[in-house]
């Protein structure tokens, strides 16, 4: 993470599938579908002001465990995340069947 991560712990309804996330101060996507909101320039900081929704495009698996990435469905700007383990497994093995292009 970046030394300007701002922990920042806020409830919120996931603009793609309605579900209320449960925040804390880490969460930066919906735990049911993986959608995000493209409101941060650093973690946390909420200074982006796109505002799009960040559609799921693609996982790898690191040494220090998965990252999601996504992209921006406005601005096209793509953004990585790690997995979190609230998140649903079996979103997770869909989105680990998609090609991440690079």
């Amino acid at each position: 993470m970046s030394g300007k991560f701002i922990k920042k712990v806020e409830n919120f309804v996931c603009e793609n599938c309605g579900y209320v996330v449960e925040g804390n101060g880490f969460t930066n996507h919906c735990p049911k579908c993986l959608w995000s909101k493209h409101v941060d320039v650093f973690p946390g900081d909420r200074n982006e002001n796109c505002g799009g929704l960040m559609r799921p495009i693609g996982l790898i698996i690191e040494n220090n465990g998965e990252v999601i990435y996504h992209k921006c469905t406005l601005c096209g700007d793509v953004r990585a995340c790690r997995v979190s383990k609230d998140d649903d497994r079996d979103e997770i093995l869909k989105l680990s069947q998609i090609p991440l292009s690079s």
